[in-house]
């Protein structure tokens, strides 16, 4: 006999949130945002190969703030699929399965990709002209 409030199948609600659990979501997340990022990129590129009035609009919009928001997404979510994605292939390879190792590994893709998006944005505003 069914329990009326006993969920079927486990889902989010019945596990605890760990780290590998967040960034397995963050991954297939951030791969969904880089094909909308995608589509954005053969906007502007098609833009580019109109000239012109076409250009200046997209390059408006890209500089408006909301623009300026939807580039930085898109720079922080290819940084973050990249470097795990990395990870993922050492664990192809066999380096990094004890679960120490899993966890550091996690933060480290974490640090990193809040640092190499920082430099990117910083050498991409002019920094250090």
């Amino acid at each position: 006999m069914t329990h009326p409030n006993r969920p079927l199948s486990p889902h989010l609600q019945v596990y605890r949130w760990q780290i590998t659990m967040l960034m397995s979501i963050l991954h297939r997340a951030t791969g969904i945002a880089l094909v909308v990022g995608a589509f954005g990129l053969a906007w502007w590129l098609l833009a580019v190969a109109a000239g012109g009035e076409a250009y200046a609009s997209a390059a408006a919009c890209l500089a408006s703030p909301l623009g300026k928001l939807a580039l930085f997404g898109f720079s922080l979510a290819l940084v973050y699929h990249l470097l795990n994605g990395v990870r993922h292939l050492l664990w192809d390879a066999g380096w990094g399965f004890e679960l120490p190792e899993v966890y550091r590994s996690g933060y480290l893709v974490f640090g990193l990709t809040v640092v190499l998006t920082a430099l990117i944005w910083f050498f991409a505003m002019g920094g250090a002209a």
